[in-house]
């Protein structure tokens, strides 16, 4: 079987995530942020706390989690990573 070329994905690769000059994410600042010494503290609180509850590279879906107060707690990580979409805004 053949495929027409009036089936095909017209919008494949057309996206805005990839690296079509003027759109897309700014990698550079993205570095700058993610390797800022306030990160790495953020980073390692929480693979700390992922370590310390056995949940660290084991597969079974949970995360540890900042709250707004500070504390840290266990939940899934569909729902830790999830949170931080459009604008950053968290819900909990």
């Amino acid at each position: 079987m053949t495929m027409n070329s009036n089936k095909r994905n017209n919008l494949a690769g057309k996206g805005k995530s990839g690296n079509h000059k003027g759109t897309g994410r700014d990698y550079s600042k993205e570095k700058e942020y993610q390797s800022s010494p306030e990160r790495k503290k953020y980073r390692a609180e929480l693979n700390k706390a992922n370590r310390k509850a056995k949940t660290y590279a084991n597969g079974d879906g949970k995360d540890a989690s900042h709250t707004k107060s500070g504390k840290i707690v266990m939940e899934s990580q569909s729902k830790n990573r999830a949170r931080n979409g459009k604008k950053g805004s968290s819900l909990k």
